[in-house]
């Protein structure tokens, strides 16, 4: 009797259809869902080189998985957005300048941010062919059109995720993980410290492959089973102001909004015209995908050496699908443009003041450098600077835990040795204060 109720169970197991939004199987075969909200229906458009047909489901030896049902709420509340089928388009350039005008027809962003965001929806459709990605944020004062902008970037973007209806981080975590899609969200819907540290931790974690977030949770036996959600891929995000991260405010393709007037031909409210554009462009988009998932790939030999490396990361992949050889030298000026704000900001903190000073006393070949008189310099320029008082314990911290030179006691002081040179060379570079930065920067 057990054994006929065990393989009931079983046989029941391999006829179950899990729910999946989309599959790349090791052929190259992908299947993505389709909704069609006219017919009510769901359904799977499955695509192998170049060419594509239409399925109920999908089940081979080792695969049984069937679309989300049409009545599923994320679906019927548009919470995540999906192409209807496939249309085509007549060429890249063209795609891209549709994506364009549709971008300048209801939202007011410079020209330069316009491309930008029209080649990070193209990436968002290949996004998992890279192992790293940057994020597209908007940034600004209520009322400027940040909302617009997450509604009229993200309609296009990859299986966008809506999140801005959620009432807690925690739903984020599962859509993430299920749907595999870009993240659209505000920064403003998480007032709390600690679902704003769960929100960072999808920025700090979702960027790269390979870094899932733990998350508690028990099965039906009450065993403790953290499950590891996967939350990478492209990000939409709004934020009223930068983060604190310099890390992560590094990972950010980002327009600051409200500095100009609205134009008069911008829509104040959206009609049922935008999203039946957007629906029209994402169908074409999936063709986009079928046509190029297998296409692109990294291109190491657009790598600019005159940038940090995290700057490269995050642009590289953004080059990698711009066939324009125009926008590639655009983007490459915007990624140095970055690279010289990263420096000129890391410059004004602190480790960037007392490296200033040790540049300054170093121009004295002779001279040791003594913690005591790098306190005594760092007092007379910056002192004025800080509320705090000015001590060499505090500017010693910062030379050991901030800059990681070692120092050493030598006639009762302690100094920084000059087997320490070799490090300190590399941060003044890096710090933009030695003088070949600075004959590149004022020359870029």
């Amino acid at each position: 009797m057990l054994t006929k109720l065990s393989k009931t169970i079983e046989d029941k197991k391999k006829n179950y259809a899990k729910s999946t939004a989309s599959a790349l199987l090791k052929n190259g075969t992908l299947i993505e869902m389709l909704y069609q909200p006219d017919n009510h229906k769901t359904m799977y458009c499955v695509a192998r080189d170049g060419k594509w047909h239409y399925a109920d489901f999908y089940k081979s030896d080792t695969l049984n998985i069937a679309p989300y049902k049409p009545e599923n709420n994320l679906i019927q509340n548009k919470i995540v957005l999906l192409p209807s089928d496939v249309e085509e388009y007549s060429s890249e350039t063209e795609l891209i300048a549709d994506i364009q005008s549709y971008i300048h027809k209801y939202m007011d962003i410079p020209e330069l941010f316009e491309k930008v965001s029209s080649y990070y929806i193209l990436l968002s459709w290949v996004y998992d062919r890279f192992s790293e990605l940057p994020y597209l944020r908007v940034q600004g004062d209520y009322g400027t059109g940040k909302t617009r902008f997450l509604l009229t970037i993200g309609s296009l973007c990859y299986k966008p995720i809506f999140a801005n209806g959620a009432s807690t981080i925690s739903p984020l975590f599962r859509l993430l993980n299920d749907f595999r899609g870009t993240l659209i969200i505000d920064e403003s819907d998480f007032r709390f410290s600690d679902e704003k540290t769960e929100f960072v931790k999808i920025l700090n974690n979702g960027n790269a492959r390979g870094f899932p977030v733990l998350r508690s949770e028990t099965n039906y036996t009450r065993e403790f089973n953290p499950r590891a959600f996967v939350v990478f891929g492209p990000k939409l995000v709004a934020t009223c102001g930068p983060f604190q991260d310099p890390a992560l405010e590094s990972r950010f393709l980002t327009h600051n909004t409200g500095q100009n007037k609205l134009r008069r031909d911008i829509p104040i409210n959206l009609s049922k015209e935008h999203q039946e554009e957007a629906q029209r462009l994402r169908n074409k988009l999936l063709l986009f995908r079928i046509r190029n998932f297998h296409k692109v790939y990294i291109h190491t030999d657009m790598i600019d050496w005159e940038i940090e490396p995290r700057l490269n990361q995050i642009f590289i992949p953004l080059l990698s699908v711009i066939q324009d050889e125009t926008m590639r030298d655009e983007i490459r000026l915007l990624a140095r443009q970055f690279n010289k704000e990263l420096v000129m900001n890391r410059g004004t903190a602190v480790e960037g003041q007392v490296l200033d000073i040790i540049k300054d006393i170093l121009q004295n070949p002779n001279t040791k450098l003594t913690v005591k008189d790098i306190t005594d310099w760092f007092t007379d320029r910056y002192g004025d600077e800080y509320q705090r008082k000015i001590t060499t314990k505090w500017i010693g911290f910062v030379i050991r835990s901030k800059l990681n030179l070692k120092t050493a006691k030598s006639n009762g002081n302690y100094i920084i040795p000059p087997s320490e040179e070799p490090k300190l060379r590399i941060l003044l570079e890096k710090y933009g204060l030695d003088t070949q930065s600075e004959n590149k920067q004022s020359s870029s």
